[in-house]
């Protein structure tokens, strides 16, 4: 039996938010530490990390380098960064499965938070219109 290689890090494997976390950990650091360095809150790093938010330019730049990654391999998982996390068994034939049923669920997860903002904006204007109807039923 060959030996598949992983890319563990990949767009398709990964988020940038895994791929922070991992940097992160390689470096030894902390999230706390790691957001006092970067001169954010803990909750903001945790954010980034959870795929919840994403950071600006500059903080992208102070990050890469402290972390010692190429911020192309932070947003994409390709350039200059980790291969495979430390202390990995690359044996693990259901990582990739996992990992790709988790992909799945963030994005059925942000399909659904988007489809939750429409029909809450369609209740707040069908919602406007009858307080309108009802306003103009009272004058006439």
């Amino acid at each position: 039996m060959e030996a598949q290689e992983t890319d563990w890090y990949g767009p398709d494997a990964a988020t940038f938010g895994d791929r922070v976390a991992a940097a992160r950990e390689a470096a030894g650091m902390t999230q706390a530490q790691l957001a006092r360095r970067l001169g954010i809150k803990k909750a903001t790093l945790a954010a980034w990390e959870q795929d919840l938010s994403e950071p600006r330019a500059n903080k992208l730049t102070m990050m890469a380098g402290v972390l010692n990654v190429s911020m192309s391999w932070l947003l994409t998982g390709e350039g200059e960064g980790m291969s495979e996390p430390v202390g990995a068994d690359v044996g693990l034939g259901e990582f990739a499965g996992i990992l790709k049923e988790m992909r799945e669920l963030r994005g059925e997860m942000r399909s659904n938070a988007e489809r939750a903002a429409r029909l809450e904006k369609k209740l707040r204007n069908l919602l406007q219109a009858a307080e309108a109807a009802e306003v103009a039923g009272a004058e006439a």
